[in-house]
């Protein structure tokens, strides 16, 4: 992959992306990076409900069931 250094961007532009980054939880590089793919390619990662909705299906539930330890009691409060 090819690098890209830029320079002499002003104060208030790198403290927007700054913030961006804080926003987005990712460095200021990866900001940078996602900024140029949405403005020149139209790009934008997944939100998270788009990406929940990606997974497959697995039919039911019983995949993720706790079993129950012989002897334990449950109490309600």
């Amino acid at each position: 992959m090819a690098q890209l250094l830029v320079r002499k961007i002003e104060d208030g532009v790198v403290r927007k992306l700054r913030e961006q980054a804080m926003r987005e939880g990712v460095s200021l590089e990866e900001a940078h990076r996602r900024v140029l793919r949405r403005s020149l390619l139209g790009e934008y990662p997944p939100s998270f409900k788009e990406y929940l909705r990606s997974m497959p299906d697995m039919a039911d539930d019983s995949f993720f069931e706790r079993p129950r330890k012989a002897g334990r009691r449950r109490v309600v409060l």
